[in-house]
């Protein structure tokens, strides 16, 4: 028998990872493609699973601009609230529950799948939402039940918010589909081996928003938010209500494969020689570009402080693909694996304030050799060593 607090600890787990998204967060996504191709959805089919638009937004929000959009279909499926521990106080909507379809076993075991089309079902004049139908599905909506997949198969677009914790299996579905899509998700997803090969071959990359900005999202009644994110998220406009308490992530961002003008903005850069005399960064300014004791590459600590005119391979932070530019510059490889170490250490002690500790460092890092142990966090190699936060691989596309 499973223990009387489980399902309990399952349910405090799962309020955890649901995060609503707000609307104007979604606008500004999928504004940014229209922008760049104004008939992108046009003549198209999406699917928004791990949605119920009776709970969230993303539904909502194409039912609403099923026309303007030219949107052949809509699709949005939900998850059972018997599958779902954080629904332990489940009660049907008034919408399902007035619906003739109501099942009362069914509402909890199984999923729905709400279908908007161009079909002026209730005689308005319009269609949007108030068009929607809906029946029960034959599982509980998994968005890796066979299903579900197949819907994601007659699919042109698959766009959501997928649980956090499930994002790993969710891109692996998604890609694995060879849809189109727009989906949210941790910025710590960027090296993730699901993820980052396909940004390599620049077959996925960061949205058009968001990126440098916090986000909101409504979560469960009874979710964990700490003090800090209320205040912030009531500051940007969310204060928590009688339906959902708000939180904001400030590491949240879309992942896509959608264009959008922003991805083809060149970096306005300067070139090595400028960066060392004029850089407002006191790390380069004066110093230049360290190369990495233990790979082939020099430190560029600021994506901005990248030199134009530098042909080699360049180390730089992770929040460059916020502003990567195909055009401009190839992405090699990371910090994390991936890319050939031009050095192995066989053996690393850290040092702390000039005192050796016990520490366990992992395999994968850069590191910036030094002079010597000063304050702070160094290692020892048979010589002092700075070691690096993640990094990407990049250089310079020429004659581009």
């Amino acid at each position: 028998m499973r223990p009387k607090n489980s399902h309990l600890g399952a349910a405090k787990s799962a309020k955890n990872d649901e995060f609503y998204t707000t609307w104007p967060d979604i606008e500004r996504e999928m504004n940014a493609y229209l922008e760049y191709d104004p008939d992108v959805f046009r003549g198209k089919t999406v699917l928004c699973p791990c949605d119920d638009p009776e709970w969230s937004n993303f539904a909502k929000f194409f039912a609403l601009h099923f026309t303007d959009f030219g949107l052949k279909k809509l699709i949005s499926t939900s998850y059972a609230p018997d599958s779902n521990p954080a629904k332990v106080d489940y009660q049907p909507t008034l919408f399902e529950l007035e619906s003739p379809a109501f099942d009362a076993t069914k509402t909890r075991a199984n999923g729905k799948k709400f279908t908007l089309e161009a079909k002026d079902v209730n005689g308005d004049g319009a269609i949007n939402i108030d068009d929607l139908q809906w029946e029960y599905l034959e599982g509980d909506g998994d968005f890796r039940s066979r299903e579900v997949t197949a819907l994601r198969d007659e699919a042109d677009f698959v766009i959501t918010n997928p649980p956090f914790s499930l994002f790993r299996q969710f891109m692996t579905w998604v890609i694995g589909g060879g849809r189109k899509f727009s989906v949210i998700g941790s910025n710590n997803a960027i090296t993730y081996n699901e993820v980052f090969p396909h940004i390599m071959a620049n077959e996925l990359w960061k949205g058009a928003t968001a990126n440098s900005t916090d986000m909101v999202f409504g979560v469960p009644k009874g979710a964990k938010v700490t003090e800090a994110d209320r205040l912030k998220a009531a500051k940007l406009g969310y204060p928590s209500d009688a339906d959902r308490d708000y939180t904001r992530l400030g590491n949240a961002c879309w992942f896509t494969n959608i264009d959008h003008g922003r991805r083809h903005e060149p970096l306005q850069l300067m070139t090595e020689a400028d960066n060392v005399r004029y850089s407002k960064h006191k790390e380069v300014r004066g110093v230049g570009y360290p190369p990495y004791d233990n790979f082939d590459a020099i430190e560029v600590p600021f994506v901005d402080a990248i030199p134009s005119d530098f042909d080699g391979m360049m180390g730089v932070p992770i929040t460059f693909l916020d502003r990567y530019n195909p055009d401009q510059f190839e992405i090699v490889g990371s910090s994390e694996g991936d890319y050939p170490q031009s050095k192995v250490y066989k053996g690393k002690q850290k040092v702390v304030d000039g005192v050796p500790t016990k520490s366990h460092t992992g395999s994968y890092a850069c590191y910036v050799r030094v002079d010597e142990f000063g304050p702070g966090t160094y290692f020892d190699v048979g010589y002092p060593v700075k070691r690096i936060y993640k990094r990407l691989f990049i250089r310079r596309k020429v004659n581009r």
